[in-house]
């Protein structure tokens, strides 16, 4: 008896010891997960534009990711609703609120015969407007709706996916299927249930099960992964099982069940739970996952997709649709019974559930611009050291243009696949890499980022962090600099209609010698804005020999990035290392009349009440307005007739300017080019520095094309800002002189005032 009593007592002070100790842990933690909900990273607010080349299907997937609910009409602000060729919309947000966006696509093609294949669906936002209570509707260009929420930003080194909502947010048929296969008796049991642990022994032990049944509760599950974490990752890692644990689970489970309602339990279940690994990223959360998962916000998803997603929780591995999509139909099948039997839906309901396709999201995570939610995290951590840590809520505004985003995806998708068909049909192994970078050149702002060919396979950005030769793109700042040393001395002989030797020559510098050659061909004497348009390497050469290439150096370090290089001759063909995101930024002077704006991530941040702006570097003048007009003209026609002429037989239409780059031996290939509110940089190469033996105009400018085509469509053509002092000269394209009307070949060229050519051409006078 007085062991039995030693026992008795020994066992009840452990019970309130751990009373005690787990009471605190839990008023802790649920209070503060109440509380405070991780850092959210947000893009800038959803722009919607008409003559935007965007599917229906398309603007739906983008109003999935404003959480927008699909009604059979949109009455409420947050729901749109399909009506034939129209989305009708109404925004919760901004100038819009309470009205109704209407969307006009164009309408489905009439063939009279059962087509062979699917018609792709109709592209393009034919008309936009906004419709009034009264009914009116007012045309408009351009509609602005809510910021789209990216991902939750992670403190702790974790790569996690989740997305925390409210239980009212969540549907029922979603609450349904996860009550419906982990705990039926969820609502009636104190927080464990005796019978269901019994039922799960006896099933386990007799093998009846395809897979071990467990007979946790949900509240038990909660415990486990919520309030036991370092406990249940000890037995996941030793593959051992701890009945100390279990005890502790199920007096967790007790004491949590009387600090939370069951709804609030509920909740935290639904937003916590692991539901399988995507690439690099572990999902947590019904919500995160039905986007992952289908690329739809929970709101809309469907009985068979709801299933699908409650199905996983039992083993994440196992029946990921991912990874295992047979597997996965079958576990959904068996929570659709379970559903039916549990009264939750019809019997018919779940039949036809059943027999439904498995139809998931090609690319759920890679969607969320995640090497640009890196580089955002960075900025955080750098400006505001311990902002994440607080306890009031967090809200990152970035500058990312989610449209432009997904056809940055897009475009580097599909110039890798025609990449690696060139490489194929060359008998090269390996798989080239890709990085493209948008940014507003006027501000600085970073639009759209990919960092790499997969976030899943490799998350090293080579936006940022990739340094290699810019090659050819580096030749216009030669130019700069001798159109700015013409300014500082007021020479007249160095303009964009001089000539310049494109001849092989032998170049010897600290005892050194150096023999470039052009990529194909050499002209001979031909004019500055032709150099430049066909890239020739000898021609540039020589423009920096003219101008001194310790010229060429001093500019380039005004411009301020990457190392300063060395002032020899190898410079004027970019023989030194940039990243893309140093080229971009370099570019920007370009557009701003010679004034460079650092690149920047952050818009605002909310901790709490407060709003918070960052501070914006400040811009540099690297130089003259003038001096850089006429090289931002003369790369008018590296697009018009140069090395990126492709662009423009692929469709690209707007005015722009730009510049391809091929480095030594064809390792890299580059395109940079840009239009007064969009600069584009695009890289491609081999992670080993291995030679991809394809230029420029080959690898980069399709990547390019595609993209500027894309995010450019429906916005109107706005011409390269002219300085006031500039003139404008025609002259003979050959010799560079005054154009008389016997010249075959004629050109409106560009001049710093008083540079203009005062001879008229004598090739062409008879």
């Amino acid at each position: 008896m007085a062991a039995l009593a030693l026992v008795l007592l020994a066992g009840t002070g452990v019970m309130v010891s751990y009373y005690l100790s787990f009471s605190r842990i839990i008023d802790a933690r649920l209070h503060g997960e109440r509380e405070r909900t991780l850092p959210r990273v947000y893009a800038r607010p959803l722009s919607v534009r008409r003559g935007e080349t965007l599917s229906e299907q398309e603007l739906v997937a983008r109003l999935n990711d404003l959480g927008y609910a699909q009604r059979p009409a949109a009455q409420v602000p947050g729901e749109f609703a399909i009506v034939r060729n129209t989305v009708l919309i109404t925004p919760r947000v901004g100038a819009l609120e309470g009205k109704v966006l209407r969307a006009t696509f164009p309408a489905p093609r009439a063939t009279g015969r059962t087509p062979a294949r699917p018609a792709p669906p109709a592209r393009g936002i034919t008309a936009l407007d906004v419709v009034a209570a009264d009914g009116k509707a007012i045309g408009v260009d351009t509609a602005t709706l809510d910021p789209p929420l990216l991902t939750a930003l992670m403190t702790n080194g974790v790569r996690e996916k989740r997305r925390r909502v409210s239980l009212d947010v969540i549907p029922k048929r979603v609450q349904q299927a996860v009550l419906a296969i982990e705990d039926q008796s969820y609502y009636s049991h104190p927080g464990v249930n005796p019978f269901s642990v019994l039922r799960s022994m006896i099933t386990n032990a007799l093998g009846s099960s395809r897979y071990p049944v467990g007979g946790s509760t949900i509240t038990q599950q909660l415990a486990r992964m919520f309030f036991l974490t370092d406990e249940f990752n000890t037995e996941l890692a030793t593959g051992t099982r701890s009945y100390r644990r279990k005890v502790q689970e199920a007096v967790m489970s007790l004491l949590l069940e009387r600090r939370a309602s069951k709804d609030e339990i509920l909740e935290l279940y639904l937003n916590d739970v692991y539901l399988g690994q995507r690439g690099s990223f572990a999902v947590h959360g019904v919500a995160e996952a039905s986007r992952i998962f289908f690329g739809k916000d929970v709101a809309n998803v469907s009985v068979g997709e709801a299933a699908l997603i409650a199905g996983v929780i039992q083993n994440p591995g196992q029946h990921s649709p991912f990874a295992n999509p047979e597997n996965a139909v079958e576990r959904r099948n068996v929570v659709l019974t379970a559903m039916a039997d549990e009264k939750y839906i019809a019997r018919d309901v779940a039949e036809r559930s059943s027999r439904e396709p498995l139809q998931i999201a090609a690319r759920g995570v890679d969607n969320e611009a995640p090497y640009f939610v890196d580089l955002v995290g960075q900025a955080v951590a750098e400006q505001f050291p311990g902002l994440t840590a607080q306890e009031a809520s967090v809200e990152v505004h970035t500058t990312l243009d989610i449209n432009l985003q997904r056809l940055a995806l897009d475009a580097v998708r599909d110039g890798l696949v025609k990449v690696d068909d060139l490489l194929a049909r060359r008998r090269r192994k390996g798989r080239a890499q890709a990085a493209l970078l948008a940014v507003d050149p006027r501000t600085g702002e970073i639009l759209a980022m990919v960092g790499g060919r997969s976030y899943n396979q490799s998350q090293y950005n080579r936006a940022v962090t990739s340094r290699r030769q810019p090659g050819s793109v580096f030749k216009p700042f030669v130019y700069l600099a001798a159109f700015e040393r013409a300014a500082d001395e007021g020479r007249t002989d160095l303009t964009p209609a001089a000539l310049t030797k494109d001849e092989p020559e032998v170049f010897t510098f600290d005892d050194e010698t150096w023999e470039p050659r052009n990529y194909d061909d050499y002209d001979g004497e031909i004019t500055w804005r032709r150099a430049l348009a066909m890239s020739r390497n000898l021609g540039t050469i020589h423009v920096g020999q003219t101008v001194g290439f310790d010229t060429v150096a001093k500019v380039w370090k005004r411009v301020g990035v990457g190392a300063p290089p060395r002032s020899y001759p190898a410079i004027t063909l970019g023989v030194f290392e940039l990243t893309p995101f140093e080229v971009a930024q370099a570019y920007t002077l370009f557009v701003n009349g010679g004034l460079e704006r650092p690149l920047r991530v952050l818009s605002r941040v909310d901790a709490g009440s407060r709003h918070i702006t960052p501070p914006v570097a400040k811009p540099r003048q690297v130089a003259r307005p003038e001096s850089t007009y006429l090289v931002t003209n003369m790369m008018r026609s590296v697009l018009n007739e140069g090395t990126g002429a492709s662009a423009r037989a692929a469709g690209f239409s707007l005015d722009a300017a730009g510049k391809s780059g091929t480095t030594n031996d064809l390792r890299d290939a580059w395109f940079v080019g840009f239009t007064p509110d969009l600069l584009t940089v695009v890289w491609v190469g081999f992670d080993d520095n291995q030679p991809v033996s394809l230029s420029g105009s080959q690898a980069a400018l399709p990547i390019w094309t595609q993209f500027m085509k894309a995010a450019t469509a429906g916005r109107p053509n706005v011409p390269f800002e002219v300085p006031e002092d500039i003139v404008f000269a025609e002259i003979d394209r050959d010799t560079g002189k005054l154009a008389l009307p016997g010249c075959p070949r004629t050109f409106t060229e560009s001049f710093a005032p008083g540079t203009q050519p005062t001879e008229f051409c004598e090739l062409h006078r008879w």
